[in-house]
């Protein structure tokens, strides 16, 4: 099949700023995905690969996307924070847009092995204990009992997709 990766998208139908699935593709997407020349032409593709996909191919971290990045990076929500690679679980790997109303980021075939390895210990213990110890100034959630167990609630989803991707030799 090639090269293939993850990449995180526009949830179709919605406001590109509550853009929250991440995408595996196959090699051609992959293509499509990084030769866009402008947001409009990425957001068009992302939107188009989405609309196609199978539900098994999507992955939706929702509204704990912010905290959840937080726990795998260095605490920080930004793009190339953390180390690699849990920094590429959520919102890592290359940012392709560059306007600030929505996020698509590619993460090649070769790393998604590493990320799923890296996610796989992990745990509902592990991200509450991790996610206690943060502070949520700059992003949505808190660290309230709610927020944590819907932010623990996660893991395996992410663990699958990622898994799967490796599995796949998606990217």
């Amino acid at each position: 099949m090639g090269s293939h990766g993850t990449a995180s998208g526009p949830r179709q139908g919605q406001n590109h700023g509550d853009s929250r699935r991440s995408l595996r593709l196959d090699a051609t997407d992959s293509a499509r995905i990084l030769a866009c020349e402008d947001d409009d032409a990425l957001i068009s593709v992302a939107a188009e690969i989405e609309e196609r996909r199978d539900t098994h191919r999507l992955c939706e971290p929702d509204s704990f996307r912010d905290a959840l990045h937080r726990c795998l990076t260095d605490g920080e929500p930004a793009f190339g924070n953390g180390d690699f690679p849990l920094s590429h679980a959520v919102l890592g790997g290359v940012p392709l847009h560059k306007s600030g109303g929505y996020i698509v980021c590619h993460v090649t075939a070769g790393q998604v092995p590493a990320v799923a390895h890296a996610l796989e210990p992990l745990d509902g213990e592990w991200l509450r204990e991790r996610h206690a110890t943060l502070t949520f100034d700059a992003c949505q959630g808190t660290a309230d009992a709610e927020d944590i167990a819907y932010t623990q609630a996660f893991p395996p989803g992410l663990k699958q997709f990622h898994g799967a991707a490796a599995r796949e030799g998606q990217q």
